[in-house]
């Protein structure tokens, strides 16, 4: 009798394994589709080229944004700019010394705020722009982080219009993505952040 009733815990442990092992296949099945979904809704262009707004925001983390945020300004898509993070290296400083020296950059208005991740950069936004009465801004980031950064500026600034402006960089192959490692790493990494921002949301909203 006792090896009876050994041998049918045994068999109901397998089970248990078996039936969380099945449930971890069907959420490892639907993340990779949630993944391909979201390669597949990654930006490819800039779809609004032309509206101007009351503020273009850069969020650092290259030299290709803030050059978009520049040459922005440049042709008067907007008269704030407001530089979102971090202060590392020389690039916005060289940026902006040259901007002043071809008289393109002296009568701008810039801030540059100080935020270390995306969350940051969402709420020192809201921040500055509800105390300079911002009504409408340009984002400007990475393509593969375009995504994650509307859902937190959206969350922290649900009123205010907000004009993507996806910058494309020659590093991330975002065409072929699952062809090329380092890209695949990189939107893999992006689309989780992604899902833990918007459960974090939903959570927050429910409590």
């Amino acid at each position: 009798m006792a090896e009876r009733r050994f041998g049918m815990k045994r068999h109901g442990g397998q089970g248990r394994w078996g039936r969380r092992l099945l449930i971890l296949l069907i959420l490892v099945i639907i993340w990779i589709i949630g993944l391909f979904r979201f390669a597949n809704d990654l930006p490819q262009t800039v779809e609004d080229v032309s509206t101007h707004s009351d503020a273009i925001v850069v969020l650092t983390g290259g030299s290709q944004r803030l050059s978009a945020g520049f040459n922005l300004m440049a042709v008067g898509m907007a008269d704030r700019l407001f530089i979102s993070g971090v202060y590392r290296g020389v690039e916005v400083k060289q940026l902006l010394e040259n901007a002043e020296r071809s008289g393109e950059g002296a009568d701008w208005r810039i801030e540059i705020g100080d935020a270390v991740d995306t969350i940051g950069n969402a709420i020192e936004t809201a921040v500055w722009a509800q105390r300079e009465n911002i009504k409408s801004l340009r984002l400007v980031t990475s393509a593969y982080h375009m995504p994650r950064s509307l859902l937190e500026f959206r969350y922290r600034l649900p009123d205010t219009p907000i004009i993507p402006h996806p910058v494309f960089p020659e590093n991330v192959k975002i065409g072929q993505w699952w062809a090329w490692p380092g890209t695949a790493r990189l939107i893999m990494s992006e689309y989780t952040k992604y899902l833990i921002a918007k459960l974090r949301h939903q959570l927050t909203d429910l409590l």
